[in-house]
């Protein structure tokens, strides 16, 4: 499962996760499958993810934010993670997408999950390159079987 904090505003425009168009959710995701998930339409999108065993979601339900920056979240109300995990007994990790949803690290960890940090795929994490993230990103499905072992 890949936790993000809350969606920004492109997204919630949208209604689909991760559709800023310079966000690398997509482009690392089709570049670690070999699928160029960002030519399918959002809900073939998230069919390839479930039938690779990967889920979306965020840990907040709810907040107030100005604009899409993490630092800018107030008032805000988690996800039920502690319900979804009674509801999805093999749900073995959660890889936090940056670190405003790392904050949560402890609770899911609490869960029984393997818990990963990832960097941001955000467009405001400019400080890591694609192919920085790529690299972190490829050792954690790696190791949890979303990918073959290069």
């Amino acid at each position: 499962m890949v936790l993000g904090s809350f969606p920004g505003a492109a997204s919630l425009a949208a209604q689909q996760y991760y559709a800023h168009p310079r966000n690398h959710f997509w482009p690392l995701l089709s570049a670690l499958w070999g699928v160029d998930l960002r030519a399918l339409d959002y809900p073939r999108r998230l069919q390839e993810l479930t039938a690779r065993g990967l889920g979306l979601w965020d840990v907040y339900a709810t907040c107030r934010r100005e604009g899409s920056l993490d630092s800018a979240i107030r008032d805000a109300r988690p996800n039920d993670l502690a319900g979804l995990r009674r509801l999805a007994p093999n749900w073995q990790a959660v890889a936090h997408n940056g670190g405003e949803s790392a904050r949560s690290a402890r609770l899911t960890a609490a869960l029984g999950l393997v818990v990963h940090r990832l960097p941001s795929t955000s467009p405001a994490n400019a400080s890591w390159s694609f192919e920085r993230k790529l690299a972190a990103w490829r050792a954690v499905f790696e190791q949890h079987g979303l990918i073959p072992t290069s």
